[in-house]
């Protein structure tokens, strides 16, 4: 079988993730999709759309992979026509957590209006900027603090950093990740976990 998946450091642990849940036995592709490429599109009023997987869709559609891996919660909705999610894992922690680089908390960085209005409840002076790119990229910025998924934290080895849980709702499906093939594939992936 062959995978398609982000190249990004966090989407090569979630193959690994969705490798060892369903006791895969494949070999990858990796793929730089726009949403990689384009690091000046704020994510804020993007809604479901195929920012993250335009790229992977389509070699799935051409069939040059086989299957695709992607966080859930990156899904377009709906997917493109003559696609399907195939598994969804077991996923980790959906919550949203704001990693504390320095205080006091003046200034921190998110894409999220939801998170963001999270960050409020708890820091209500707040000022926010945008962020992108990679998790280490991202932690990099000369902020007081970030807002990242807990469960990109845990799949990166990142759960020693000074951090607090953000209230409220988390995006859908946030922590599982996705297996999405052509609609008529009939791969069978069960769960080893």
């Amino acid at each position: 079988m062959l995978i398609g998946a982000r190249a990004s450091p966090l989407s090569r642990a979630q193959v690994e993730e969705i490798r060892s849940e369903f006791g895969l036995n494949c070999e990858v592709v990796w793929v730089t999709t726009t949403g990689d490429l384009d690091q000046t599109t704020s994510l804020r009023n993007l809604g479901k759309t195929d920012f993250f997987t335009r790229e992977l869709d389509e070699m799935l559609l051409q069939g040059r992979i086989d299957a695709a891996v992607h966080s859930a919660k990156d899904l377009p909705d709906p997917l493109p026509q003559g696609l399907k999610i195939a598994a969804l894992s077991k996923g980790l922690d959906p919550r949203d957590s704001l990693v504390i680089k320095k205080e006091p908390i003046e200034l921190v960085a998110t894409s999220s209006v939801r998170r963001e209005e999270a960050v409020r409840q708890l820091f209500p002076h707040c000022q926010f900027v945008d962020l992108r790119g990679p998790i280490h990229e991202r932690l990099a910025q000369n902020v007081d603090g970030v807002v990242v998924a807990e469960a990109a934290l845990i799949r990166l080895g990142l759960g020693h950093l000074l951090r607090i849980f953000l209230p409220g709702e988390t995006a859908p499906l946030q922590g599982k990740l996705a297996i999405v093939v052509r609609q008529d594939a009939n791969f069978v992936f069960r769960s080893q976990a």
